[in-house]
């Protein structure tokens, strides 16, 4: 896929997908079926054969997943889009397509939980080790890198510490050994970070986040190289089967529609509780990329947007305070997703990241004081004033214990 000139906005809502290919039909279709018919039996075997375009098996390929493969790789200024089922089937997908036994991965400083989970299996089984590195410098990813790495692999901003990375620096480094650059784009969305543009060469998303938007549906994206993806879409997740379903893809592409819109508010209403926040007497240190005191801050506007709608932050006290804090809220809601219209708010070390041993947990910075936090849709001032009466409540309580009640 090419560029175009259009600007975002625009593109989320008209690239992809042409009426004219489906009787005037202004909404994509649902190609809700399992399988396609052929015309002939030459048909089908030209087309088993790859001789002739068309749809065979919506394992193989579907409509109605196109249109969001299509829209994803101009979003992310890719060549191809490649669909799944979950965020975490495309990402098992693209690190089995890029390692064999006895390979190595440089990571990131910190993984989602069930990103560890996948490496450590593959360590366990197919002795494909791997190591973290805080890619601060490019002689710390250069440290890193063996003879025998096939790929690093990328988050930024971090879950849940929402550490940077500088994209641009890791590529250039990877570069000069031919070794590919995965980046996980969940938190930010093409809208707010492209790392194709930055020189990385696969950007992967838990769809299920800010593309979706609305918390209905499970799915994951991969957007590289056509020539990359087009061996993974007829080997790995052909074989594997992480494919996703027409449905969840329509829901996708209406998501996608108001993506901008979304992320413009998720953005301010973050900002807005990040400054509060910080001057909470309860509240130990908050982490937002967006913050302009932060030493990454330089990062953030080198390849973000702006900082996002997620933020992390420590209480002042024990993880028992942090668990009475989310049991203290009112209408925000504990759950361990992100990107809804709903403000959500999790406890890392016990729910996203509980499978990453404690050491681990403790070098990549998550504590038990951590709390995560995905500032939803909602009407910031009522945002804080839950969370700031959970706070008060905690601070309430410590005083009385100070005081010896």
């Amino acid at each position: 896929m090419t560029k175009n000139n259009k600007r975002f906005e625009t593109s989320v809502i008209h690239d992809g997908y042409d009426a004219n290919d489906m009787l005037g039909s202004l909404s994509s279709p649902l190609f809700q079926t399992s399988t396609f018919t052929f015309e002939t039996a030459e048909q089908g075997e030209r087309r088993f054969a790859g001789e002739e375009d068309g749809y065979i098996y919506s394992r193989l390929g579907n409509p109605t997943v196109s249109v969001l493969e299509e829209k994803m790789a101009a979003l992310e200024n890719g060549e191809r889009g490649l669909a799944f089922s979950s965020g975490m089937a495309a990402v098992s997908a693209i690190l089995i397509a890029l390692t064999k036994a006895n390979d190595h991965i440089v990571c990131s400083s910190g993984l989602y939980g069930c990103t560890f989970g996948l490496l450590s299996m593959m360590k366990e089984k197919y002795h494909i080790t791997h190591d973290f590195s805080e890619m601060r410098t490019k002689e710390e990813v250069r440290d890193c890198i063996k003879p025998e790495t096939a790929c690093i692999y990328v988050e930024t901003p971090i879950n849940p510490t929402m550490k940077l990375i500088d994209l641009q620096m890791v590529a250039d480094v990877a570069h000069e050994y031919n070794i590919p650059v995965v980046v996980d784009n969940t938190f930010s969305s093409p809208y707010l970070q492209r790392p194709l543009d930055l020189g990385c060469d696969v950007v992967l998303h838990s769809a299920t986040k800010y593309i979706g938007g609305h918390g209905d549906v499970i799915a994951g994206v991969a957007v590289g190289k056509k020539d990359f993806l087009d061996e993974v879409a007829m080997t790995t997740q052909k074989d594997i089967g992480g494919v996703m379903a027409p449905f969840d893809a329509w829901l996708l592409i209406r998501g996608l529609k108001t993506l901008p819109i979304r992320l413009d508010r998720h953005c301010d209403n973050a900002e807005n509780i990040f400054e509060r926040l910080r001057q909470h007497p309860k509240v130990a240190r908050v982490f937002y990329p967006g913050d302009e005191a932060s030493p990454a801050y330089a990062i953030c506007q080198k390849q973000m947007k702006r900082g996002g709608g997620l933020l992390s932050f420590e209480i002042n006290g024990t993880k028992a305070e942090a668990q009475q804090l989310l049991n203290s809220l009112n209408f925000v809601k504990i759950a361990v997703s992100l990107g809804d219209a709903e403000t959500l708010i999790q406890h890392p070390a016990t729910m996203t990241h509980s499978v990453v041993p404690e050491d681990v947990r403790a070098d990549m910075g998550i504590s038990d004081q951590l709390i995560r936090l995905s500032v939803g849709l909602e009407a910031w001032q009522d945002v804080w004033a839950d969370l700031e009466q959970a706070l008060d409540q905690l601070q309430l309580a410590e005083a009385h214990t100070a005081a010896g009640e």
